[in-house]
């Protein structure tokens, strides 16, 4: 599993590990039990904090795409690839709304708007 980052990036380390892991998921190259890597390993490959790799594996986890399991690590869940893609989709749209200067209430609305367009 290839997982990048942009120390250069506004965007958190620990997300860009959960967003390279989505990325992953959404591409079919991470499916149902596959296995990531340890946070440590990681770490070390990616030169970082291992307390940054495990940020990053619990957002996945909080977002229900990965399992931590104590002793046996970091693993994929079942419905894992299509909502990964959901999310990272979402995301890209939250980051461009709030580029244009949209507020919470405004997105939301905007969102309430293209699920039900006759109201």
């Amino acid at each position: 599993m290839l997982v990048t980052i942009d120390p250069s990036s506004p965007q958190s380390l620990a997300e860009q590990i959960a967003a390279s892991v989505r990325r992953g998921m959404a591409d079919g190259k991470l499916r149902r039990g596959d296995r990531l890597p340890s946070a440590r390993a990681l770490a070390r490959t990616l030169d970082i904090n291992m307390h940054t790799v495990l940020r990053g594996y619990q957002i996945l986890r909080d977002e229900r795409l990965i399992e931590l399991r104590p002793g046996r690590g970091a693993v994929v869940t079942a419905e894992a690839s299509g909502q990964a893609l959901v999310i990272d989709a979402c995301r890209h749209f939250i980051s461009l709304a709030r580029g244009t200067g949209m507020t919470r209430p405004d997105i939301l609305q905007l969102i309430a708007e293209q699920l039900d367009p006759t109201t």
